[in-house]
């Protein structure tokens, strides 16, 4: 028996820099910005990656702050990331595709003192499952199925 709960996403291409995906009863459109090709019709990728850390530190904000006691009474996420574009345009192979770093501010309103902050901040790091597959290496299986025509 196990305990692993699943989720998954899935979706088509609409074009070269949109795609749309279907996650549960949800659907939502990942785009790129003019700049980069695209119409923007959504977020890109890389946001939509940034805005599931902060949605999943949240998540576990809130949690860990109603087991240690802590009122949030509001709670403000930031995150912002640099990511060199060389080599997914594939102009370069020095530098990885990905982001260089993620810088999160986590902005709580609260009476919480700075210690009861600090032990709240590094308990929310420890069990954001986001923030896991960010900083350790996760197995990834990609591969290529068969075209089913509709």
């Amino acid at each position: 028996m196990s305990n692993l709960l699943n989720f998954s996403t899935n979706g088509s291409s609409h074009s070269a820099t949109k795609f749309v995906s279907n996650s549960r009863i949800f659907n939502f459109v990942v785009d790129e910005p003019p700049a980069l090709g695209g119409t923007d019709h959504g977020a890109n990728p890389v946001e939509y990656l940034l805005a599931g850390f902060a949605g999943c530190l949240n998540v576990v904000a809130h949690i860990v702050a109603k087991e240690q006691g802590i009122n949030l009474k509001s709670l403000k996420i930031n995150v912002e990331g640099d990511i060199n574009p060389a080599r997914l345009l594939g102009l370069s192979n020095d530098e990885r595709a990905g982001f260089q770093s993620i810088r999160i501010s986590l902005i709580p309103e609260t009476e919480a003192t700075p210690e009861a902050l600090l032990h709240w901040l590094e308990t929310v790091e420890s069990r954001c499952p986001v923030r896991d597959n960010l900083a350790n290496i996760t197995p990834l299986e990609i591969g290529i199925k068969e075209y089913e025509a509709a």
